[in-house]
């Protein structure tokens, strides 16, 4: 009985187990409850992430099609954020142009002089700057770029343009200023007087460094405040170069050569004097080498041609290609007297083709023993009296004779002050040893100079004869502008063939200092 009982109760008590079972798991209320919450979660999650989608797809393509700089651009601390490139240049433009002054000034030691920035091109490159402007938030993926954009929306950023210039003209200009220090350099140098070679010595000076000061002025243009003071040129010490006697006894010594022309074809063979040194090269060595001096006079044998250019005359220069006078007071004889020596050591000068002339080496030092006398010269800004004042109108006379002849001119610098005798641009300024003016004959024929001294009046004719590639020279100056302190010129060669303009080339852009 006992078994029989067992085998009935047992699929009783199972039955109500899995009975009890079924119902806990089909009416558990907490594990229901847990189920609705994370379906919520789940549709809030998918929720967001589909509105960030729709953001970050919105957001993406308004980056995409946005053709304006982005939010929190600037450029030399302006804003330009959500301005077209157009729109940013020209805003920038009238900015700069407006802070940029028009010139700045330098200075060594006592020594100031100024420099257009106009007359420099000096400029900001906008262009590229807001180009680069441009590509902020565009040049990575597009996760990058948004997230670049978002960033700027929080943190800004400034883009400095860089500096540009005419480099070339403003090292023109700082290589003049070279030559205007007080404590310039002076070279070696020789020229010839009477029967004897006067080889003058150098002085140990300073001369501009030029890459210093071109980084200082860049420097100083784009930081603006530093444009209200004066830039400190920076200079180095250079001593002179030591005379070479030997290299200048090759340069003097030749031999006499009698002047002649043919007709078919027509050359011209000019005269030549001979040259040699009454010492020897040896001797001259050790008069230099002996003791230090200003300079040194070496004796010359002089032996003249029997047939000289100036016996042939016009048959060997028959046309006139230039000619240029200036006015000078006859009054001022100490003056007069200069410019006639000046006149008379350049008169007659003949160059071959490809030959050029030196102002310093043909007339020389301008010494009391060479006749010379005082006359007002410019000195660091101020007139005073020099020996061999005035002498600069022969040169300047002289330039603008070469100009109108269309010969190259190779070595020339304006004054410190706009002359009476010539307008600004069309002087010529030179200090022996330090500064010279020298042109080439650029000719197929040789040339030949003729000066004179009278009556107030200085001129200068230039003879040659003409070639069939020969044009009309005019030259066209005139003012660029004027500050207080400075006045600013440029100077044009303009070319002509049969009354047309064929050419127009600069001469010159020169700065001057007001009175």
């Amino acid at each position: 009985m006992s078994n029989k009982n067992s085998l009935l109760e047992k699929p009783v008590t199972e039955t109500v187990q899995n009975t009890e079972e079924k119902i806990n798991t089909s009416f558990n209320p907490i594990e229901k409850k847990s189920y609705s919450i994370l379906s919520i979660f789940s549709l809030l999650t998918i929720l967001f992430i589909s509105i960030l989608l729709v953001i970050f797809a919105m957001f993406t393509i308004y980056n995409t099609f946005n053709s304006n700089i982005i939010s929190g651009v600037h450029i030399k601390n302006i804003d330009v954020s959500r301005l077209s490139a157009s729109d940013a240049k020209y805003q920038l433009d009238n900015y700069l142009k407006d802070k940029l002054p028009e010139e700045i000034t330098v200075t060594h030691g006592d020594f100031k002089t100024t420099i257009s920035l106009e007359q420099m091109d000096v400029a900001f490159d906008t262009k590229s700057a807001v180009n680069s402007a441009l590509k902020i938030g565009r040049e990575g993926n597009i996760f990058e770029n948004n997230l670049q954009v978002l960033s700027m929306m929080f943190a800004n950023t400034n883009i400095e343009p860089k500096v540009i210039f005419d480099k070339q003209s403003l090292r023109k200009n700082l290589e003049d200023i070279s030559t205007q220090l007080p404590d310039a350099v002076v070279q070696s140098s020789y020229y010839i007087e009477g029967n004897e070679l006067v080889v003058t010595s150098g002085k140990e000076g300073n001369v501009v460094d030029v890459d210093a000061t071109l980084e200082a002025i860049k420097h100083a243009i784009s930081n603006f405040s530093a444009l209200d003071t004066p830039i400190e040129i920076a200079v180095k010490t250079q001593q002179p170069d030591e005379i070479n006697i030997e290299q200048i006894y090759q340069e003097v010594r030749k031999d006499p050569v009698d002047a002649y022309y043919t007709k078919d074809p027509f050359e011209i063979h000019p005269s030549e004097n001979g040259v040699d040194f009454k010492i020897s090269l040896e001797e001259a060595k050790a008069m230099i080498s002996s003791e230090q001096k200003e300079e040194y006079s070496i004796p010359l044998n002089i032996i003249y041609p029997n047939v000289t250019t100036n016996m042939i005359g016009t048959e060997a220069f028959p046309d006139l290609l230039s000619t240029f006078s200036t006015k000078y007071a006859a009054s001022n004889r100490n003056r007069t007297t200069n410019l006639i020596l000046a006149a008379n050591k350049i008169n007659g000068t003949v160059l071959m083709p490809g030959e050029t002339f030196s102002y310093n080496k043909v007339v020389g030092a301008r010494t009391i023993a060479a006749g010379y006398k005082e006359a007002p010269i410019y000195v660091q800004g101020r007139v005073e009296d020099g020996l061999g004042g005035g002498i600069c109108q022969v040169t300047s006379t002289l330039y603008n004779a070469v100009v109108y002849a269309n010969l190259e001119i190779t070595q020339r610098t304006n004054h410190q002050f706009v002359p009476s005798y010539v307008t600004a641009s069309r002087d010529a300024t030179v200090v022996y040893g330090a500064i010279d003016f020298q042109f080439k004959n650029n000719r197929d024929y040789p040339i030949k100079l003729v000066c004179s001294v009278s009556g107030g009046i200085a001129n200068f004719q230039i003879f040659g004869m003409h070639q069939e590639n020969d044009v009309e020279v005019q030259i066209s100056s005139y003012e660029t502008g004027r500050t207080s302190t400075a006045i600013y010129s440029e100077a044009y060669k303009i070319l002509k063939r049969d009354g047309q303009v064929v050419d127009k080339q600069l001469l010159s852009k020169d700065t001057y200092k007001r009175h």
